[in-house]
């Protein structure tokens, strides 16, 4: 018996632990914005990685979530693990919605995104050390309690980190029917100030420089920096603007989304944004923001991770494809640094940040054992 199927038959005779730890963690909640319940989560975490034997370091934070360090192992060779454990989801929406298996599916908050995946590198580990496979590497996993919210305090912990890795294997959720990522776009986030003059809108019309008409002129040009074939897109996702309806608008602020698949892209998009000019002679514009996250390019390295991981697979008689994605996750930035980094390692099912989130139980082994796989072959 080859060691990837021993590592298969072992984490499918775990399947039920598996699901009883997701639970524990899909029913602990953990929105990105509250700092008390990250801190408990967090804390949850090092538990269950202490109880393995893994070297543990709470990255304690000021204001975000402190983050989690885990090290297990020791060689020349590190091999990262990125996840991260924040949620779109409100403190309370794990009693409204509490974890459950239904038709081989679990569903809950944050099931998906991302809670499966961090069950997946605990089992991926604690596999490989079950059976004496474990590799003479040092294999980090850092997770993280910001990456839904742009990953502002544990970037540049997750940069650090992988300076030192050959590769980085990312255990977000798969794209559809379980495919690997080997790209994702890069995402920039802007805030567009638009100041026109106040006035009477029956009285004095006249006198009045409205932001909304600015601000209708701008959402037609920033929609018009879209290229759907090049993968750029732009959208005004929010406008704020006016106080009642007869006051000519005053002020107006757009929230502005950018999504590219490469650097030459970002260079070209992000100064465009950034140098708006008014159409109305009176009316002034102020930008801010800029690109929060760099693309994940499908580079020679990162396709080098997936073939490896479908190699895997096919060992175990599993077939996996490979794909991108338009959302970010934190492996853009460790590609960006020229790191080999493979996505999406996580788990299969779908309705990520929905209601309808869910995870397919059966895949959680299957998943663990190529992040097994790669762990020990890389």
């Amino acid at each position: 018996m080859s060691d990837q199927i021993r590592i298969l038959s072992h984490l499918r005779s775990h399947q039920d632990e598996m699901v009883k730890l997701l639970e524990v963690f899909t029913n602990t909640d953990s929105p990105s914005t509250d700092k008390p319940l990250l801190d408990a989560f967090a804390d949850l975490l090092a538990r269950q990685w202490q109880d393995l034997g893994a070297r543990v370091t709470i990255l304690e934070q000021a204001k975000q979530g402190n983050h989690v360090k885990v090290e297990v192992g020791s060689g020349d060779k590190t091999i990262l693990l990125l996840c991260h454990f924040d949620t779109v989801w409100n403190a309370g929406e794990t009693k409204k919605r509490p974890f459950r298996v239904e038709d081989g599916k679990a569903y809950g908050p944050g099931v998906y995104d991302m809670k499966a995946g961090i069950v997946q590198s605990i089992f991926a580990v604690k596999t490989l050390k079950d059976l004496g496979l474990l590799p003479d590497k040092r294999i980090v996993i850092l997770n993280n309690s910001d990456e839904e919210i742009g990953s502002h305090s544990s970037r540049a912990i997750i940069e650090e980190e992988a300076k030192k890795a050959s590769a980085v294997l990312v255990l977000e959720p798969s794209a559809l029917s379980g495919s690997l990522k080997t790209w994702r776009k890069g995402v920039g986030t802007f805030k567009v100030f638009i100041n026109g003059r106040a006035s009477h809108a029956g009285a004095d019309y006249e006198k009045g420089v409205s932001a909304i008409t600015e601000a209708a002129h701008q959402v037609l040009k920033l929609h018009g920096f879209t290229d759907l074939e090049a993968g750029t897109t732009v959208n005004v996702g929010v406008i704020k603007a006016g106080t009642r309806s007869n006051v000519v608008a005053e002020q107006a602020v757009l929230d502005v989304d950018l999504r590219v698949k490469t650097m030459d892209a970002a260079k070209t998009m992000v100064p465009k944004i950034q140098a708006l000019k008014p159409v109305h002679p009176e009316v002034t514009i102020e930008v801010q923001g800029e690109l929060n996250r760099p693309p994940l390019e499908r580079t020679e390295g990162n396709v080098g991770l997936f073939r490896l991981a479908q190699e895997i697979a096919r060992e175990m008689g599993i077939e996996v494809t490979e794909s991108g994605s338009g959302g970010g996750s934190d492996g853009n930035f460790t590609s960006a640094l020229g790191i080999p980094t493979l996505d999406g390692l996580g788990a299969v099912g779908g309705g990520a940040h929905a209601l309808t989130e869910h995870v397919i139980v059966s895949s959680l082994p299957e998943r663990a054992a190529i992040a097994a796989g790669l762990l020990l072959r890389i």
